[in-house]
């Protein structure tokens, strides 16, 4: 896992959120366990462009920053499952709230990101 060069400025609440939910993915899962899915697969299907080892690499980060946790059936083939923690819940508004801002502006932007329209 990537090692940080710089120190987290613990003092601005808005690095500290960014630390859990900066990385690509990471909204994205938290999203998709809060729609019901709890399956790296079901991750898969759900979040366009992810890889396996990419998914299986946040999925351990929001494990390692407690937001989600992973329960192991004892099944053959075995089955896993991702579930928020309370902590993991809190961000739930946050995630919200970005999906609000994204329906209401997705018209600005290109498939490719940019903007294609003047500031309204």
């Amino acid at each position: 896992m990537y090692e940080r060069k710089i120190p987290v400025d613990l003092d601005c609440g808005v690095q500290v959120t960014q630390l859990v939910l900066g990385a690509k993915w990471n909204p994205y899962i938290i999203n998709c366990i809060t729609a019901g899915h709890h399956r790296p697969v079901d991750f898969q299907k759900q979040i366009k462009g992810s890889t396996k080892r990419v998914l299986n690499k946040h999925l351990c980060e929001l494990e390692e920053f407690k937001i989600i946790y992973k329960v192991i059936h004892a099944t053959v083939p075995m089955k896993v499952e991702y579930f928020l923690t309370e902590l993991g819940e809190s961000l739930v508004p946050i995630i919200r709230k970005m999906e609000e801002w994204g329906d209401k502006h997705r018209d600005l932007f290109n498939e490719q990101g940019k903007c294609i329209e003047e500031n309204k």
